[in-house]
């Protein structure tokens, strides 16, 4: 009573097979493969950028001075 049938699995097939019909499994199932494919190379190019450093040039630095401080204009008190 508590295992499944070979007669209640054919009867879950048929089911499904009537609610998704055979050409949404079969879509399904070609989606699945792609996405799997996809992430193997994903996963490929990752390794690969790993092995081999980026090369990149030497950090740049820039030579900074301070601006100087405007020249006030003298103020001169009469009297």
């Amino acid at each position: 009573m508590g295992s499944l049938s070979v007669w209640h699995w054919i009867i879950v097939i048929a089911v499904v097979l009537l609610l998704f019909g055979r050409g949404k499994i079969s879509e399904l199932m070609g989606d699945v493969a792609q996405g799997i494919k996809a992430f193997k190379k994903g996963m490929s190019e990752d390794d690969t950028a790993k092995a081999e450093p980026e090369k990149t040039d030497p950090v740049k630095t820039l030579d900074h001075q301070q601006p100087q401080p405007a020249a006030r204009p003298e103020t001169h008190k009469v009297g």
